[in-house]
């Protein structure tokens, strides 16, 4: 157990989805770690159910917050449109920030965000916690074990089938699925994709929602002599297909979030196949040979699937005993600066 003095003094902005059910909800279960001082929202009524449940501070602005010498750490969980400056504002009052994604609605303000930081020498954490996820670090793992030969195509696919007409349906919030699901599978895919300028192909496009912002994406990204790399995501597909498929030229991964199966076969053991340039075989058939191949799966633990209290749990090594950051403020500005270009080929 920590002591008191060793705990993360926390000011959350913003108490709904996010705020509360994501970021609070993690501290709550992170005494040892984190202390939530005080919170600011416009609703009094959420900000009363904070302070019921943390005895925390009430703040009725965000200045206020920022301004808070007993908060150590600030977590921004305002509108989207607000990230940027309102993580701008927390890192000027000298605050430690925790940014939810989108880390900004374009790479100007992600730039901006970032040369704050590195001018006041204050840590900005983008809250990218499916980094974490297991699914994601199986596949990394799996990857990086070479039992599926060198990888071809990455596809992570997120669907789903049903309207929604709330504020982040709305370009004047920052929203639409591209800004509010695509930093979460962006990030794990350029991460497996690694450095560089990719080529972009995106198409995105509204089908049921009531706003006005894409709530369909298909984003392709291409670095030659890596794998293709392609992200889906759609709300009007009522057969969601799985959400990973990976093919490599030794076997293939597929699998769910938290179920994963993958196969391969060692061609070391088979005989060679020189190309045959002779005529087709008396029956007249394509090639044709059997796979032995080795067959494996893996399933997510419950412990292993609380993505926000292992984002916290890290964090907490960041800010106190100086571990580096798993996601970094660069890592996000790249992932906001393909998104930009998305929007700005397809026209949203």
């Amino acid at each position: 157990m920590s002591s008191s003095t060793s705990l993360i003094r926390v000011g959350v902005a913003g108490l709904g989805r996010s705020g509360w059910n994501i970021h609070c909800n993690a501290f709550g279960k992170l005494p040892e770690h984190y202390q939530v001082v005080a919170v600011t929202d416009p609703d009094t009524a959420r900000m009363s159910e904070a302070n019921a449940k943390f005895g925390c501070a009430m703040h009725a602005s965000f200045d206020a917050l920022i301004n808070d010498p007993n908060v150590e750490l600030v977590v921004v969980a305002t509108p989207s449109k607000f990230h940027a400056h309102n993580t701008i504002a927390a890192l000027q009052a000298g605050k430690a920030v925790v940014c939810e994604k989108p880390f900004a609605t374009s790479a100007n303000e992600a730039d901006q965000v970032v040369k704050v930081a590195q001018t006041t020498g204050k840590l900005v954490a983008p809250f990218q916690n499916r980094r974490f996820a297991p699914d994601y670090l199986k596949v990394r793992e799996i990857i990086a074990s070479g039992k599926l030969g060198r990888i071809s195509q990455i596809r992570a696919a997120v669907h789903g089938f049903g309207r929604r007409w709330d504020w982040q349906t709305l370009r004047e919030f920052g929203g639409g699925e591209l800004n509010n699901t695509g930093p979460h599978f962006l990030d794990q895919l350029l991460d497996l994709l690694g450095d560089g300028e990719p080529e972009l192909f995106c198409h995105l496009d509204r089908a049921l929602t009531s706003g006005d912002a894409d709530d369909c994406a298909k984003v392709i990204l291409r670095i030659p002599g890596r794998p293709l790399v392609e992200l889906e995501i759609s709300k009007a597909n009522a057969y969601p297909q799985k959400n990973w498929t990976i093919m490599g030229t030794s076997g293939s991964l597929t699998g769910s979030l938290t179920e994963l199966t993958w196969k391969y076969v060692d061609f070391s053991k088979m005989p060679p196949r020189p190309v045959d340039r002779s005529p087709a075989s008396s029956d007249r058939k394509y090639n044709k040979e059997e796979y032995n191949f080795v067959e494996e799966t893996w399933k997510a633990s419950p412990e292993e699937s609380d993505l926000a209290g292992n984002f916290y749990r890290s964090l907490y090594q960041t800010i106190r005993n100086g571990q580096p950051l798993v996601v970094t403020p660069q890592s996000a500005r790249r992932q906001i600066h393909i998104i930009q270009r998305c929007h700005d080929m397809a026209g949203f």
